[in-house]
C-alpha cells in the first residue's frame, strides 16, 4: 500500500516507508582515536554531502559518499542502513541487502536496518519475511507507526486483509496525522466490505488533502459504485491531473498495489468512461 520515504523523496506507491539513519548518534562509539579537528571538518562536510544527495534524489553519487564514509567507518551501521537505502533506491535490492545485514550484525537491536530490510522483501514479494522484519521493529520499537503500516502492506500482499486492517488502523492511531497509513486504511476497509466506513474515510482525507491523487482515484471507483457518476467524474479529472498512472490497471494494482475490490471498482468506472 501507500510507504512514505522520510528524508529521501515522497512516491505515491505501494512501496514501504524506509527511514534514513542519522549516523552522528553512533559516531561516539566509532570515531578513531587520532582524528584530527581537519579530518573531523572534512568527515562532516562529507555527511553533509552524502545526506543532500540522498534527499534530493542523487542517488548514484549519494552512493559512492556513503561508501566513502563507511571506508572511515565500517563499525557504524547507520552508514551502512543508509547505503542500502540509496541502493533500494536504484533497484540494487541484493546489494541493499547486504548492507542492511551488515547493519544488524553490528547493533542488532536498531530497528532502522529491520525497517529497511523488510521493504527489501517487499521488493522480492516475500511477504512472510517481510512481515518477520516489520515484527522485530514493532519488538524494539512498540510505538512505531511506520512499522505498524508496513507490516500491514506485507499483510496485505499475502491477502490477509483483516490483519492488514487492523495495523494500517493501530498506524493511524499512533499517528494521527500520518496521512497514508489512514489511506491504506480506507482501501483495507473497502476490500473487507466495509464500504460505509472505508468512503467516510476516504472523503475526509479528499477534504484534508485535497491534492491526494490516491485518495482523488479512489473516491473515484467508490463514487461510481454507488451511481453518483458527476462526482465520480470530477473526482477523476483531479486525481488524473494530480497524476496519471491511475489511468494504467495494471500499475494501480500491481504497483501501488490496490487492494482487488477496489481495483475492480475502478476498471468499471475507466471501462465506461
Amino acid at each position: 500500500m501507500l510507504h512514505l520515504i522520510p528524508k529521501l523523496f515522497i512516491t505515491i506507491l505501494l512501496l514501504s516507508v524506509f527511514s534514513l539513519s542519522n549516523p552522528s548518534n553512533l559516531m561516539a562509539a566509532t570515531q578513531p582515536q587520532n582524528i584530527t579537528p581537519t579530518q573531523l571538518e572534512e568527515l562532516n562536510n562529507l555527511f553533509d554531502r552524502a545526506l543532500s544527495a540522498s534527499n534530493n534524489g542523487d542517488f548514484a553519487n549519494a552512493e559512492q559518499l556513503w561508501t566513502q564514509i563507511l571506508e572511515q567507518y565500517p563499525d557504524n551501521p547507520a552508514i551502512w542502513s543508509n547505503r542500502g537505502n540509496i541502493r533500494l533506491s536504484q533497484n540494487k535490492i541484493e546489494e541493499a541487502m547486504y548492507d542492511y545485514q551488515k547493519a544488524i550484525e553490528i547493533f542488532p537491536n536498531a530497528p532502522d536496518p529491520y525497517l529497511n530490510r523488510g521493504i527489501a522483501y517487499e521488493r522480492l514479494n516475500k511477504w512472510s519475511e517481510a512481515i518477520a522484519d516489520y515484527n522485530q521493529v514493532i519488538e524494539l520499537d512498540p510505538e512505531d507507526p511506520i512499522a505498524y503500516n508496513n507490516r500491514g502492506n506485507a499483510e496485505a500482499g499475502l491477502g490477509k486483509w483483516e490483519k492488514a486492517t487492523e495495523d494500517y488502523k493501530k498506524a493511524s492511531e499512533l499517528a494521527p496525522e500520518y496521512a497514508f497509513a489512514r489511506a491504506n486504511y480506507s482501501l483495507a476497509l473497502y476490500q473487507i466490505g466495509q464500504t460505509q466506513e472505508a468512503v467516510k474515510t476516504i472523503k475526509s482525507l479528499v477534504r484534508k488533502y485535497p491534492n491526494f491523487a490516491d485518495m482523488r482515484a479512489a473516491l473515484t471507483a467508490c463514487l461510481w459504485e454507488q451511481g453518483k457518476k458527476g462526482e465520480a467524474e470530477s473526482n477523476w479529472v483531479a486525481a488524473v491531473g494530480l497524476d496519471p498512472r491511475y489511468k494504467d490497471l495494471d500499475w494501480v494494482a500491481n504497483i501501488r498495489r490496490w487492494p482487488p475490490t477496489l481495483v475492480n471498482s475502478l476498471e468499471k468506472f475507466i471501462i465506461i468512461e
